[in-house]
């Protein structure tokens, strides 16, 4: 398969589940675009070495991820002088279903890069405890230390938050990516 087509492929098919994946990352839609773009663009420095669609996709979200983690210095530079340069956020559209999705949204962002990483990874992407541990670099026993501080700091915001990953859907259900 030609390298175009496979780019191509990739950000028909799975481009919507990928910004879904960094929009619970960043919290924030444009943030979410910006951060796969960047993936992408990652990527096509990669290209003589990934071919296959799947492959590609794995490398663009563990981009995405690592991506996230270490930006989140310049982020919190930014938030602290982005009101000097920002128009307010508005919002619009019907309020059905929203509530929640924002209520996760909002709950997810009052936690710390690599506890919100790990609950994402853990609850979004339904990866396993060592699965996470390899995608950080963590150890297994601080996966679980972030994991268990990120559900409890949910469940202050949430009220109990369900701990299998069938149990919990925070965007979309993983079928239906």
């Amino acid at each position: 398969m030609h390298w175009d087509d496979v780019l191509d492929e990739l950000v028909r098919e799975r481009g919507p589940a990928l910004l879904r994946y960094a929009y619970l990352l960043t919290g924030d839609a444009a943030d979410a675009q910006e951060l796969v773009q960047d993936a992408l663009v990652s990527v096509l420095s990669r290209r003589a070495r990934l071919r296959e669609p799947a492959a590609v996709e794995a490398y663009v979200r563990q981009t995405v991820l690592r991506t996230y983690v270490d930006g989140y210095r310049r982020r919190r530079q930014w938030l602290r002088v982005r009101h000097l340069v920002a128009t307010p956020d508005t919002s619009a559209g019907p309020a059905d279903g929203v509530d929640a999705r924002q209520d996760v949204v909002a709950a997810l962002a009052g936690l710390a890069p690599r506890v919100r990483a790990c609950v994402v990874l853990r609850y979004f992407e339904d990866l396993t405890v060592p699965e996470i541990a390899d995608r950080l670099d963590l150890a297994t026993g601080t996966v679980k230390r972030y994991l268990s501080d990120g559900v409890r700091a949910l469940e202050r915001v949430l009220g109990p938050v369900a701990t299998e990953p069938t149990e919990i859907q925070l965007v979309t259900p993983r079928s239906a990516r």
